[in-house]
């Protein structure tokens, strides 16, 4: 596969990337953004900082979140790194009294931490299933259920509708062959946010879903090559996406911009759900013939 995937995703050159968002649109507000380490995390973390809001970043690696910290730093934004296992529920409560203390504030929270490996769904052993649940469902219900008590405890707000929960989810319509795990797991957050986003909306909360298609981060380094080689026409754009599509779409449903949006799911994959498969472990070897 003939990608720049560390262009792509090197830190300063996604500073430099023309946005369409103004500088201060964010400016006073406190973004929380979990799996900010790397990839889609990292590049929605830096637009936010970029546009003006105080980071709460966390993750599992610190190392990794002290990267994104430091650069962040250099270019005088100001960020709290909290190391978090999101599928810890102390460590949730943790992180979100750590924001508090900090800022006194949160504004929108964004849900990425997750992750899955390729296989053969008939060959999952029930840890590896039970990891990608935990991880991908579990860890992002916990995240969004400690968010709306958080607010909920807050009391109401003099900006209505402008609490924002983002879940990054996937395009679920197709299935996905060869992670089946992931897509059973996105497929549960998408009915929560469905469900709660009615639930919800009288504590001003809104809740909503992005789901990227195939996107130019480091995670596409863990599928077989017989699989990579498809991925620049896995949709009729004939391109992957890139990590900046992503950020500026969470920027416009967790700024005003959104602000009548709730209980949606907001497909950025360049048309792929309409289009062919994408086959994340290879083509099994009966499809070919």
């Amino acid at each position: 596969m003939n990608l720049d995937i560390d262009r792509l995703n090197d830190p300063a050159a996604l500073w430099a990337a023309d946005t369409v968002y103004r500088p201060d649109l964010f400016a006073g507000k406190v973004a929380l953004v979990s799996g900010a380490g790397s990839g889609l995390g990292r590049a929605c973390a830096l637009l936010f900082a970029r546009l003006g809001a105080r980071l709460v970043i966390c993750g599992r690696t610190p190392e990794k979140l002290e990267a994104v910290a430091e650069f962040v730093r250099d270019k005088g934004g100001e960020v709290l790194v909290v190391p978090t296992n999101v599928r810890e529920p102390d460590q949730v409560d943790a992180l979100f009294a750590q924001a508090h203390a900090h800022y006194g504030r949160i504004d929108c929270t964004v849900n990425n931490a997750g992750g899955q490996f390729p296989q053969a769904a008939i060959d999952f052993a029930p840890k590896g299933w039970s990891a990608v649940i935990n991880n991908n469902l579990n860890g992002t219900w916990l995240m969004m259920q400690r968010a709306a008590q958080y607010w909920r405890d807050l009391g109401p707000v003099a900006e209505p509708m402008l609490r924002s929960i983002c879940n990054i989810v996937v395009v679920i319509e197709r299935g996905m062959p060869g992670v089946a795990h992931t897509v059973a797991a996105r497929a549960g957050i998408i009915g929560a946010t469905r469900t709660v986003a009615v639930e919800w909306a009288p504590l001003g909360i809104r809740v909503n879903c992005i789901a990227p298609g195939l996107i130019a981060t480091e995670g596409l380094r863990v599928y077989p090559p017989e699989a990579q080689k498809e991925f620049p026409i896995a949709n009729p754009m004939k391109r992957p996406g890139t990590p900046m599509e992503i950020a500026e779409s969470c920027i416009y449903v967790s700024a005003s911009s959104g602000s009548f949006m709730t209980g949606e799911v907001v497909t950025v994959d360049g048309g792929g759900k309409l289009w062919g498969e994408l086959w994340t472990a290879g083509r099994p070897e009966w499809y070919r013939h």
